[in-house]
């Protein structure tokens, strides 16, 4: 198992079946590593699932719901009738399939294993039969209770300590960064997975900011609260080529002090964002987090001069990572 043993789970990753539910329909190749509205109307869909009852009455996270939680979110993200639907539409059964997880902020504000089981699950389901789940550091990983399985088949779990990284830069615009071997050579497809939370220097840390972990010098490029940079290393082309879809833990969400865990700045949204576009996922999440300041009585992020630009550079001519215009983000609450 992935979780460790003293993180209760009702399913366990490994005895999921791997039969496949009807014929996969094939990706367009319009489709392959680029993030695109997913909405008919042109505009970029960001749905927001959020249900009181993925939490039992101790306040621990129920996985069933959260897999039903995960099955509504995906349905109406990409319009169809089932959650496997969706999931053909993201992943082909002969590929490696990676689940970038937020460990950073350890078990009370990372990506929750509760959750990467239910997509693991679905992926199975499919027909994935590889699948890592990774982050920066193996330790990182451990904190957040997921077992480190470097080796073998199946399921692996470790951090980029592990393969580590590229020996040659790749660059775009200010970025210059030595690319995680996982992305690289092993994962043929990317499921980004990060959390929704304030982040001191550059706001927010959310879809965008989450591939800091691929990279080998997150560290150079907090700068001017992240702005340009953020968007640089998103755009660096195999990071734009493989992560396809975006599906926020927005399970336990943090409005101040992070991206460490800091609980008197937590609140249980109990829900998750999911969109194939990360510059309108970003934006969203951007909003949620200043609406829940504003009721906490806590100054915006423009008047800290830490506001989020950089999702507003993600956008523009030079990155065209996705729309921040919010007449063409379809906000869809499920």
């Amino acid at each position: 198992m992935l979780i460790k043993p003293d993180v209760s789970t009702r399913r366990s990753f490994l005895k999921q079946s791997l039969s496949l539910g009807g014929a996969l329909v094939a990706l367009g190749p319009h489709e392959k590593g680029v993030a695109l509205p997913a909405a008919d109307s042109g505009r970029s869909r960001v749905v927001i699932a959020h249900d009181a009852k993925v939490r039992t009455a101790s306040a621990s996270l129920d996985s069933s719901e959260i897999t039903k939680l995960l099955d509504r979110a995906m349905q109406a993200c990409f319009n169809v009738d089932s959650p496997l639907a969706a999931w053909k539409r993201v992943v082909r059964p002969d590929e490696v399939v990676g689940l970038k997880v937020n460990c950073l902020g350890g078990r009370g504000n990372a990506t929750h294993p509760e959750l990467v089981e239910a997509i693991t699950e679905r992926l199975r389901q499919v027909g994935i039969t590889e699948i890592v789940v990774w982050d920066r550091q193996n330790l990182d990983l451990e904190r957040a209770h997921y077992k480190i399985v470097e080796r073998g088949s199946g399921l692996r779990c470790f951090g980029n300590d592990a393969l580590g990284f590229e020996d040659e830069l790749t660059t775009f615009g200010q970025a210059g960064s030595r690319i995680t071997r996982t992305l690289t050579q092993v994962c043929d497809a990317v499921i980004n997975l990060p959390v929704l939370k304030d982040h001191g220097i550059a706001g927010v840390t959310l879809a965008l900011k989450s591939m800091f972990g691929a990279v080998h010098n997150p560290n150079k490029y907090h700068g001017n609260a992240g702005d340009p940079y953020v968007a640089d290393v998103f755009a660096l082309p195999p990071i734009r080529k493989k992560v396809r879809l975006h599906i926020c833990d927005a399970l336990n969400a943090q409005y101040e002090g992070g991206p460490s865990f800091m609980p008197q700045w937590m609140w249980p949204y109990n829900g998750l964002l999911v969109a194939r576009d990360p510059v309108a996922l970003d934006y969203v999440g951007w909003k949620i987090i200043e609406k829940k300041r504003a009721e906490m009585g806590v100054k915006s992020l423009a008047e800290l001069h830490r506001e989020p630009h950089y999702i507003l550079t993600a956008a523009d001519a030079q990155h065209r990572l996705g729309t921040a215009d919010p007449a063409r983000i379809e906000r869809m609450e499920v």
